[in-house]
């Protein structure tokens, strides 16, 4: 998309020397993911300036003021001579031209920004926003659709290795010489609102009171101390989570596990029509509260770089990093794929390694590694032409998806990151603000950069190792006696007769935690279920036994209690039930 901001001469036979227009060029909106951006040609005057009759007023009917479209340019930017434009050779070089304006303009609406950064924050500030530059750059110049749907080719036999292949290697007598070679890095970005809480989603209970931190030091805690090794946890943490976040890690000062924590970037949201940055001033409080965001994991690289932690870890002679998501309480450090990174059976070391699990119904959405022009690629649905959606949701035709469970050398991200050459597409995510105001914010996602790195692998990986923990719904299963915790661990309870995961759908009232929690009274035992949907004001008593297909819906002004002690296998439970105390 470009969006185009310029000037009529006074000769143009529109009345008004200060008419603006607005033009959405949409040639490569469908490159983008997300909804379209808009097709939109409008004459709009200055907010001061006159109406297109050449009369003073605003707001008329049929007008549109400028600042539903674009802002003024800014003081010093200059705007584009659309007579002069338009004579040029063709709509090319048309958009050339535009494009370079509203860079400029963008670049100088970013200097005003970073004049305002405190002295102790101007370095840092100044990285972060540069990388927005570069990132916009892209995202102005990119055209077509990201992928070809005719070059995607299923992946290699070898290139996607089954984990019982890895795993049947075994361990060598030196595992705790390899353990020392890796850094594990959780992703912790994310806040808990979706889930109804404050705060990073890291410290929501989800065990025994155990937090997602406290079980991700507890697993390497473990791991330390049965192979005696110093394995460093590292938290990526953004602007929203990183003051609560420091604040609890004292609590592990005791703990045999050395904890490092780096703030991704935080770039400005942009207006979705004027493109241009909605942050006055640095500070993210008052007016600029929702001024910025962090720029999806895929920023891993650049800040984790510009931490000075990467070099920092070179020089201790530690060679990869695994990374994955805080919530996802199956990502736990696996010795067999570590020792296949490190002790290469053809000799020659990945650079990346990502876990991917079979596909269900539920997955259909997810990530898939695809091959493309001759190499390992991570195809997300955003980027899938419309006609072949269905094709991309096939189970039968892309059977695995990621779990971004990420497995990536020190050496060759320092190398990549001083070279420029990390390369991943960009997601456009549209967002409203509470104003109502409608802006994008460009956002890149960490797996997408298999493609940069040499001699990438996927391991298709049990499913037991992909365990987010999303909602609610999620949280029930993890609370529950379908799983046993061992030294920060969740597996798979050896009561249940299947090791398929229950699917469990509780409703809008559960959504939140603290509803969700006064709703149990205790965990339901959930060993023999196979599928549980909850719908409107529902409430479970202590000790209730959940079997086979349990379907329980209150509809609007009913409630339904369940009794204490309650067994219910294949049954369907509507109407009211209210069991009162006397």
């Amino acid at each position: 998309m470009m969006l185009v901001v310029g000037t009529f001469p006074s000769s143009t036979p529109v009345r008004g020397a200060h008419t603006v227009l607005c033009l959405l060029l949409t040639e490569s909106t469908s490159a983008l993911p997300g909804p379209s951006m808009g097709r939109l040609l409008t004459r709009v005057p200055r907010r001061t300036g006159r109406g297109l009759d050449g009369s003073a007023r605003e707001g008329e009917p049929g007008v549109r003021p400028v600042s539903a479209c674009c802002r003024p340019a800014p003081e010093g930017v200059g705007t584009v001579d659309l007579s002069k434009a338009m004579s040029q050779d063709g709509a090319s070089q048309f958009q050339e031209v535009i494009r370079q304006e509203l860079e400029l303009s963008v670049k100088k609406e970013l200097e005003k920004i970073l004049t305002t950064a405190p002295t102790h924050e101007f370095e840092h500030t100044k990285k972060d926003l540069d990388g927005f530059r570069k990132l916009f750059h892209r995202f102005l110049q990119e055209k077509g659709p990201s992928v070809d749907w005719g070059k995607i080719q299923r992946p290699p036999e070898d290139s996607i290795q089954p984990y019982e292949k890895i795993k049947a290697r075994g361990l060598p007598d030196n595992i705790s010489s390899v353990l020392n070679k890796l850094v594990v890095v959780k992703l912790n970005g994310g806040l808990g609102t979706s889930m109804g809480c404050k705060g990073p989603k890291s410290l929501i209970g989800v065990r025994n009171e155990n937090t997602f931190l406290d079980l991700t030091v507890q697993q390497i805690e473990h791991l330390n101390k049965t192979y005696n090794t110093d394995v460093p946890l590292v938290l990526m943490n953004s602007f929203n989570t990183d003051e609560d976040t420091k604040k609890i890690l004292q609590k592990y000062n005791h703990c045999r596990v050395k904890i490092y924590t780096f703030n991704q970037s935080r770039y400005p949201r942009i207006n979705k029509e004027s493109l241009l940055p909605v942050a006055k001033d640095v500070s993210y409080s008052g007016e600029n509260t929702e001024a910025w965001y962090p720029p999806g994991h895929g920023d891993i690289y650049a800040s984790f770089y510009n931490s000075g932690l990467l070099d920092t870890f070179i020089g201790e002679g530690k060679e990869y990093i695994f990374v994955s998501n805080i919530d996802n309480l199956g990502a736990t450090v696996d010795l067999y794929i570590l020792n296949h990174l490190m002790n290469p059976p053809n000799g020659k070391r990945c650079e990346f390694v990502m876990e991917v699990t079979n596909k269900t119904r539920a997955d259909v959405k997810g990530g898939t590694l695809t091959q493309y022009e001759g190499k390992l690629r991570l195809v997300e649905i955003a980027q899938v032409p419309k006609a072949h959606v269905d094709e991309f949701k096939s189970v039968s035709k892309f059977k695995i998806f990621n779990t971004n469970n990420l497995w990536i050398s020190l050496a060759a991200v320092k190398r990549l990151q001083e070279q420029n050459a990390i390369d991943m597409e960009i997601i456009v995510n549209p967002k409203t603000l509470d104003g109502g105001l409608n802006v994008i914010q460009l956002e890149t996602a960490v797996g997408a950069a298999i493609k940069s790195f040499e001699n990438s692998l996927g391991i298709n990986v049990p499913r037991s190792r992909f365990l987010p923990v999303k909602t609610t719904s999620d949280l029930l299963l993890v609370m529950s006696n379908l799983y046993s915790l061992n030294a920060g661990s969740l597996t798979m309870s050896e009561k249940r007769e299947f090791p398929t995961v229950p699917l469990v759908k509780l409703g809008s009232s559960f959504t939140k935690v603290q509803d969700y929690l006064r709703r149990f009274e205790s965990i339901p035992d959930m060993l023999e279920l196979d599928h549980l949907t909850v719908s409107g004001d529902v409430t479970f008593g202590k000790n209730v036994s959940l079997k086979g297909t349990v379907i329980i819906i209150a509809n609007h002004g009913d409630r339904i209690d369940i009794p204490p002690g309650a067994v219910l296998e294949n049954k369907i439970v509507s109407g009211n039930l209210r069991i009162l105390d006397h």
